[in-house]
């Protein structure tokens, strides 16, 4: 694969990861297996791209004042360890029957925010006891509605051992694992969509670093492919970036929906293809 057609995939990939909070794995893995890489180099490679989407713009959201960090900060504990163990099934397990249940997953997610798309965000009236001493609240100005928006996080009991299960797969594919993290965000913990997105950027590049440290040790990251990926990684991420931070949180739903139903296709077509 040239440097320049690399380059060009991994600039569409940063766009999407950062628009959507997910990573860009999800144009890189096909990518990457479509020009002969065996699968599980394609994922090693994808998940330092994932770190390269989060640098790329989760600085730019914390900046204004978006990111959630103290929630970013308690689920991180999740996520790492679930992205240590998901890495090191990978470097024993077979790919296909992951790749199918993960699309299934996630078309089971885009299901159920479907079904409440037209729904506008409302902010919560009571906090329960662990969130509120876990302090999970913020506010930001929206650029969009031209206001500032305050907000409550709810239920951090669950949100805590579900993001473990992102962070799983997120190790174990190699992708941000975002579409399951701003889910986890906006359904169980009912945060914004904006904040949701924002704080899922964060998460998902200290999640990445964690299950890289996996493949990097067992010398499946090709340094070559490496450099390019996140060049384009973070050019993409920065145009992503500046062009949300504009945009409604309808509008934010919809690109979500739209691009989690393609990696839910994307994920089962691709297992089936393994094991045909």
């Amino acid at each position: 694969m040239s440097f320049e057609l690399l380059l060009g995939i991994s600039v569409v990939a940063g766009f999407i990861g950062a628009m959507s909070g997910m990573g860009g794995g999800v144009i890189l893995i096909p990518a990457l297996t479509l020009f002969g890489m065996d699968i599980k180099h394609a994922i090693a490679i994808s998940i330092v791209s994932v770190i390269a989407t989060s640098s790329g713009s989760a600085s730019a959201y914390v900046r204004d004042g978006i990111t959630n960090l103290k929630v970013g900060m308690f689920l991180e504990m999740f996520t790492i360890t679930g992205a240590l163990v998901g890495a090191a099934i990978t470097l024993l397990a077979a790919q296909a029957p992951l790749f199918i249940v993960f699309g299934i997953v996630l078309l089971g997610s885009w299901l159920a925010l479907l079904l409440q798309k037209n729904k506008e965000w409302h902010a919560i009236e009571h906090q329960d006891g662990f969130s509120k001493w876990l302090q999970l609240k913020g506010e930001y100005y929206d650029q969009a509605s031209h206001e500032t928006i305050s907000y409550r996080g709810r239920r951090a009991y669950f949100g805590g051992p579900l993001m473990f299960g992102a962070g799983l797969i997120a190790g174990l594919l190699g992708i941000g694992a975002g579409a399951l993290k701003v889910l986890i965000h906006d359904l169980v913990m009912g945060l914004p969509p904006k904040v949701s997105t924002t704080t899922s950027n964060l998460i998902i590049g200290v999640t990445a670093l964690a299950g890289t440290s996996v493949y990097l040790a067992a010398g499946m990251i090709n340094p070559a492919l490496a450099a390019p990926v996140i060049i384009g990684i973070v050019a993409g991420a920065f145009v992503g970036t500046r062009l949300l931070v504009r945009l409604t949180n309808q509008s934010v739903r919809l690109f979500f929906l739209v691009v989690l139903a393609i990696l839910g296709i994307e994920m089962i077509v691709r297992g089936i293809g393994m094991i045909a």
